[in-house]
């Protein structure tokens, strides 16, 4: 049950945690250039992870 609501919530978050990766993305490209054929790829699993952690406290804190 814990893991179900913590997808809840972390469902939820993927809207909201789409700008701060996208800066993300951005400073890691501006520091490390990143291959524009990853910049999309890397972006999402940033947004996912964001939301995996928001999740993780709202579930938890």
């Amino acid at each position: 049950m814990n893991i179900v609501l913590t997808l809840v919530f972390s469902i939820v978050m993927l809207f909201f945690m789409i700008f701060p990766a996208m800066k993300i993305t951005e400073w890691i490209d501006r520091h490390y250039p990143i291959p524009k054929k990853i910049y999309t790829p890397v972006m999402l699993s940033i947004v996912v992870l964001l939301s995996i952690i928001i999740g993780l406290f709202l579930r938890y804190a």
